[in-house]
């Protein structure tokens, strides 16, 4: 595992969520990228993946929606990880291997995911959402100020769909979490 380009990468992502122009703020980096990332390790222990790939996948795949915004985020963040990645010194297959699990982890996409890694990515980004349920609603409101019928609506679709596309193994771990949100959304 190459830790020091990790290590780079996470800073990147630290560093953008802490700028005043970030959409988010540094409370994505705390409370969405560390749980993606953490989930992405535990489920990589279970399958034969290239955990570079996934680790930098994981830091990177929503670094867009901080910096542009969500609207097509998943373009957005292969662009940016695509530039950083050059910068870091990265090869191009761990790049371009990297760019789609990003492109293919965004759910409400359908987007087919070429590999185990791009697998483990959108169950870790989906899992993280059950960890942060309040980030949903804050996201929601402030940033596309929703009301609150609309938020509280738009959070529970957010995560029966984000249930109903994990692996079987996510669906074990994070099936607690989901009947408990949404016995409370109902």
């Amino acid at each position: 595992m190459d830790e020091v380009l990790i290590e780079k990468v996470r800073v990147f992502v630290e560093e953008e969520c802490k700028r005043p122009t970030a959409l988010y703020g540094y409370e994505a980096y705390k409370f969405h990228f560390i749980p993606v990332v953490n989930y992405a390790r535990m489920l990589s222990k279970r399958v034969n993946v290239d955990l570079n790939v996934v680790l930098l996948a994981a830091w990177l795949h929503d670094i867009g929606s901080i910096v542009y915004g969500r609207e097509n985020h998943h373009i957005t963040s292969c662009e940016i990880a695509d530039e950083k990645l050059r910068e870091f010194g990265c090869g191009e297959d761990v790049i371009e291997r990297v760019k789609h699990c990003i492109y293919a982890h965004r759910g409400s996409k359908n987007i087919v995911r070429e590999s185990v890694e791009a697998n483990v990515l959108a169950d870790a980004d989906s899992m993280s959402h059950f960890d942060d349920i309040g980030g949903l609603f804050r996201a929601a409101y402030v940033t596309e100020k929703m009301s609150h019928n609309d938020a509280r609506s738009s959070v529970r679709g957010k995560l029966i769909n984000s249930f109903s596309k994990l692996s079987n193994e996510a669906k074990r771990v994070i099936e607690p979490k989901f009947e408990a949100a949404i016995l409370l959304l109902d």
